[in-house]
């Protein structure tokens, strides 16, 4: 059975982002919020698929251990990229509160 990619974050490019272009059109900050939740949103549906193949596995209701173990290392990852994001952005606003007025 060949192994599927890892399917991108969804949700990371805001919902007005120009196609080609590499530029999003507001600058409200409400696309970046938008992004975010969706990262949110996605990542919980991932820890959930992930929590229910462990379930799944344990119970011994589970004919492909690969599924489970694909499911939790996708989880996983998205949750490092999750917190990595989450840091650089406290470190902004820090750098930021930093500046002189």
């Amino acid at each position: 059975m060949p192994v599927s990619p890892i399917a991108p974050v969804q949700g990371v490019l805001p919902t007005n982002y120009v196609a080609g272009t590499g530029v999003a059109t507001g600058t409200d900050g409400s696309a970046f919020g938008a992004s975010l939740t969706g990262a949110v949103d996605n990542l919980r549906q991932l820890q959930s698929t992930s929590k229910e193949l462990a379930i799944s596995a344990v119970t011994g209701n589970l004919d492909d251990i690969h599924n489970a173990t694909l499911a939790a290392s996708r989880a996983q990852m998205t949750l490092e990229l999750m917190a990595a994001v989450r840091n650089k952005g406290v470190d902004a606003f820090n750098e930021i509160m930093r500046m002189q007025a």
